[in-house]
């Protein structure tokens, strides 16, 4: 199988159901930032911590169906993969977790730290601008709004992933100065 097809040559592309639209359209801005999020996710793997790593792969497959969501035009196609309520479940239990493991946040926090924790800053910002372009497509076509919650829990839990490698990693947090 050839993986060029020369289809998008003239700024079209096609969705699940087959149907072509425009490169510059919404539903393929959203799904190709989180395909960008879902590549900065991958650079933060290996991270040193077998536990953050595990729940980054399955992260990494989720934001696969989030994709696979925003292509299909039709929000109900039982057939076509769906982010579902135990995705977004799956992430606040992470989160809840490792909330037990870490000091109560009492101001902002600068992003960066160690390695893994600025990748982990840096995922959860790309995430954050794949939440704004869904929200742009779901104002006009129809979504899974599990999708867009989907990302919208996944920010917060990469913030919260950024916060555990950093303590792990004995990086301390810093604060902005106003």
């Amino acid at each position: 199988m050839k993986i060029y097809t020369g289809r998008g040559d003239e700024g079209m592309t096609d969705l699940r159901d087959m149907s072509r639209v425009s490169k510059t359209s919404p539903r393929i801005e959203a799904y190709g930032t989180v395909d960008e999020a879902n590549t900065v996710v991958g650079m933060v793997r290996p991270s040193g911590h077998d536990d953050v790593d595990e729940k980054l792969e399955a992260i990494q497959n989720v934001l696969h169906i989030v994709q696979a969501d925003f292509a299909n035009p039709d929000a109900e196609d039982a057939d076509a993969p769906h982010v579902t309520e135990a995705h977004v479940d799956e992430l606040e239990a992470w989160m809840d977790a490792y909330d037990e493991e870490l000091e109560p946040l009492q101001n902002f926090i600068l992003p960066g730290g160690s390695e893994a924790g600025a990748h982990l800053h840096h995922a959860r910002a790309v995430v954050r601008r794949a939440e704004r372009r869904a929200v742009e497509l779901a104002s006009g076509d129809p979504v899974n709004e599990l999708a867009v919650a989907y990302l919208n829990r996944l920010s917060d839990a990469l913030f919260v992933f950024a916060r555990v490698v950093n303590q792990r990693d004995g990086v301390p947090e810093e604060s902005p100065t106003y």
